[in-house]
C-alpha cells in the first residue's frame, strides 16, 4: 500500500505543478508588452511609447 501512496503523491505533485507553470503562463500572456505600441485605425496612424 505504501507504494502506491507514493504515487499519488507524486502525481498531485506535479498536477499542482503543471497548473502553477499553466498559470503563470497565462499571467505574462494578459500583460500589455513594453515597448511602442503602432496603431492604424480610421482615425490616423497612432504611435505610443509604453
Amino acid at each position: 500500500m505504501p507504494a502506491n501512496r507514493n504515487v499519488l503523491y507524486l502525481v498531485i505533485g506535479v498536477l499542482i505543478v503543471a497548473v502553477g507553470v499553466l498559470s503563470y503562463n497565462l499571467y505574462k500572456a494578459k500583460q500589455e508588452p513594453d515597448g511602442l505600441q503602432i496603431n492604424v485605425g480610421p482615425g490616423g496612424l497612432k504611435i505610443q511609447s509604453k
